[in-house]
Formats: C-alpha cells, structure tokens, sequence
C-alpha cells in the first residue's frame, strides 16, 4: 500500500456537480483533488442535454458546449395533439463538451482532476483508498458521484428511487425548436423525450425499475411513430442510458470519524422526481458545497450545517411539490390501474393542475422544468 497523504478536499466524480464543487472549493484557497472513474468528461453521455436559460447566463461552459436554443415545449398526452407551452427556453448542449470546459474551469482554478481513477472503499474513519492501494484521508469529502453514490452509500444516505432510462440519438428531419413530452400510462413512473440538437434529436424514455425490460420496445415503438410522421430518420446514431434519482433529497451532510462529508448533485436527489432535471441543481449545489468544503477547512465549524440549510431552502420545495405529484400518478399503478388523461396532466409541469396549492418560488418552476 502506498503512503497516506492528506489533502483538505476530496471530491468523487467529476460531473457537473463534482467540477463546479471542485472549482469552487479551489477558487476558495483549498487544496482539491477530484477524482473521477471515467476516462474522460461527460463519456459516456448519460443525459437528454437539455439545460435551462437561467443556467447559461451564470455557467460559461454552457455557451461552449452550446448546439441550439429551445423556445418552448410540446406536451402530447396519450395521441392526441400537441399542447405548447411557449417562452419555455433553455439550451440543448453537447454534454461531454459542457462536462470538459467544467473540468477546465476547476484546473484553472487550482484543483487537481485525475480520470480513470476508481474509489475501492470508504472507511469509517473518513479514509478513501483509491483501486491502486493510494489511501486519502482528507478534511472535507464531497460525493458528487452519480446516483449510485459510494459516498452516499458510506454514510448511510443511499438514493432510494430511481427510473431507468434508454435514449437513442437519430436524424431530425425537420427543424425544431421545442423539447417535446409524451405522456402515455404505458410508460409507467416517467415519460418520452424528443429533444433537438440541430439535424440530429435525443430521443428517449424513463419508466420505473421494475418495467425496465419494456424501455427497449417502448422506445422502439416511439421512434417508428415519429419515422411514420416523417419527423426523424431511421439510423441509430448512438444508444445510450442510466439511472436517475426520484426519491427526494437522500442527504447533504454527514461525517465520517474527522472527515466531514458533503453531498451533491444527483448524489444527494438533488433532482425533479417529475422531470428528471439534474444539471442545474448539480452545478449550483457543487458550487455551494465547494464553498462550504473551503470554509469548513478554514475553521467554520456550522458550514456544512449552512450548506445543508441552503440547498433544502434553494431545491427543497419544488422537489417536494414533484416528488408528490410523482406519488399520485404512481398510486394508479399500485391499485392495479392506469392514470387517465386528467392524472397524466396533473402529474407533469406544462399544466396548471401540477402547481396547484404550491407556493414553490418562481426559480423552482424553471428548475422544475429541466427535462432530464
């Protein structure tokens, strides 16, 4: 085994989340080491690339990774028509280029960033071994590390919920400017996706665990229609998928022996349990827990408990008002029925019924609205 060395912050994982915690924190005077078991940024893509306006004003990768603007959202329940939400407007980025300039940002800003570098274990004393024998007892451990967290997992506040997801990237025939929403009761706890990017789209489906035999054909069947419409092309350019939280906030702050632990991103369930959304809450809670890392190695001690406050304040409420609505269409489900068309509507944020009797602040209905 080699040396144990000491550093102030650890962050696992290198996604938006991770980048944004590690430049932070290193902006902040720490010293940050940030690993990650991919190769390379954002490979494999695992995301629709969808983020919204609010984000590209504050984050400059955005406008890097940038392939088009979206202006609005079509929702089509079951067949029928489509329902059009104008003045819906975001971004539609290249992922792995948005992950890559954020790495950058964090290089930049002191941190050092290691890829193909895999966590093996998390000791109860706060110290990490890394798969080459390297042993990292660091001050501050933030766990930024996917849905699946190994950090999470350590101190006990592993996400609970996940949908699976499967995507394929194919032909766009005909220009868009919208991401489109599929409602359907056959694609049990989530939705499909149509999202532009130029002459291509992502084209995808979420549903809950247990029917993740049936994304294959689903996505299949979906993908016909819309070639039977003349709006997509038949090559499959690339397939892709992965899990995503929608069981709540799983935590954001714990310890480990001396170690204090932060949480953040799709890690902590810092992700719409309706939407998906996960790429804006995994910047601006990496940019805060990096903070919080930094000021809890320069000796203040309720900085975690700060960083906790915080982003239940900032995330708490709209996940919460998603998290129900998510409950209720699943309640369908669960009495051996399927939601109609008025439940489907009350369960997705294009409609009015969904924020009925929220006092959810005006920057949750654009997080909210972050299609996954």
């Amino acid at each position: 085994m080699r040396a144990a060395f000491d550093i102030d912050v650890l962050v696992a994982g290198l996604g938006p989340a991770g980048a944004a915690a590690a430049a932070a924190a290193a902006q902040a005077g720490a010293r940050v080491l940030a690993v990650d078991r991919r190769t390379e940024p954002g490979l494999p893509v695992q995301c629709a690339e969808f983020v919204p306006m609010m984000l590209g004003v504050d984050t400059a990768a955005v406008s890097t990774a940038r392939v088009q603007d979206i202006a609005a959202m079509d929702t089509y329940v079951r067949e029928a028509a489509a329902e059009i939400t104008p003045d819906f407007r975001g971004h539609m980025i290249d992922r792995a280029a948005f992950d890559a300039a954020l790495v950058r940002a964090a290089e930049a800003a002191g941190a050092t960033c290691r890829f193909a570098t895999l966590i093996r274990d998390i000791a109860a004393d706060g110290t990490v071994t890394l798969a080459d024998g390297t042993t990292i007892r660091p001050r501050v451990l933030i766990g930024a590390d996917g849905p699946r967290s190994l950090v999470g997992r350590a101190v006990g506040m592993p996400n609970t919920a996940l949908v699976e997801t499967r995507q394929i990237t194919v032909d766009l025939l005909q220009p868009h400017e919208a991401t489109d929403i599929f409602l359907r009761p056959e694609i049990e706890g989530g939705y499909g996706w149509l999202f532009p990017k130029g002459k291509l789209c992502n084209l995808g489906l979420g549903v809950v665990p247990s029917s993740k035999a049936r994304l294959k054909p689903l996505l299949c069947e979906l993908h016909m229609e819309l070639v039977a419409q003349g709006r997509v092309g038949t090559r499959i350019h690339a397939t892709t998928g992965g899990a995503i939280p929608v069981g709540g906030i799983a935590g954001l702050a714990a310890r480990l022996g001396q170690t204090a632990v932060l949480l953040a991103g799709d890690a902590a369930g810092l992700v719409n349990p309706v939407t998906g959304a996960g790429i804006n809450p995994a910047v601006l809670s990496g940019q805060m827990a990096g903070r919080a890392a930094a000021a809890l190695v320069a000796g203040d001690t309720t900085a975690a408990e700060d960083y906790a406050e915080e982003a239940e304040d900032l995330f708490g409420p709209s996940i919460a008002l998603a998290l129900r609505r998510r409950r209720e269409v699943l309640a369908a489900y669960a009495a051996g029925q399927k939601p109609d068309d008025a439940a489907l509507r009350r369960g997705w944020i294009a409609y009015s019924d969904y924020w009925d009797r929220t006092t959810a602040p005006a920057h949750d209905l654009w997080e909210a609205r972050e299609p996954a």
